[in-house]
């Protein structure tokens, strides 16, 4: 049914001409409450129960540094996001399938914006932060999925390993 309803909003958000641009136009977290739905590979955190920072690098060569982390089942990660390159990038997690399927909608649409919990946008030298905990066990994905980055390569796994 999500995947529906993404998809539904993503064709109209197309035949609008409206402008959801990856290009200069800022992204970040809205006002918006914070969605806390359940994914396969966990559910948005909260800050106040952050049990590590894990700080990755993002840059023009499509690479992400590190692109391995560790989790513990049930461990709160605030994940801190640095992009050392010129260009825009994005950290979104998710599994395998979510992020091909998506990353092939970012092909078609370039021009689309998403904000979900689980992914944050990164002008060039900024930095964006999400706070996750990861509640399945499991391997999971991030990557960069503005058009390109990911078949470039800029992905990099988690592995949540049960207790």
């Amino acid at each position: 049914m999500k995947r529906i309803a993404t998809a539904t909003l993503l064709s109209l958000a197309a035949l609008s001409g409206s402008a959801w641009a990856h290009g200069d136009e800022k992204h970040g977290k809205t006002a918006a409450p914070l969605k806390k739905e359940q994914e396969a590979w966990g559910i948005a955190g909260d800050a106040k129960k952050v049990t590590r920072t894990v700080t990755l690098k993002m840059t023009d060569n499509m690479r992400f540094t590190p692109d391995r982390i560790e989790v513990k089942l049930g461990e709160t990660l605030r994940l801190v996001v640095h992009n050392d390159g010129k260009m825009l990038h994005e950290l979104v997690i998710g599994t395998k399938k979510e992020l091909d399927e998506h990353a092939a909608l970012m092909l078609k649409f370039p021009n689309m914006e998403h904000d979900e919990p689980y992914m944050t946008h990164v002008d060039p030298g900024k930095k964006g932060e999400i706070v996750w905990t990861f509640n399945r066990a499991g391997e999971f994905d991030f990557a960069c999925l503005i058009a390109g980055h990911y078949q470039a390569g800029m992905v990099g796994k988690i592995r949540v390993a049960a207790r």
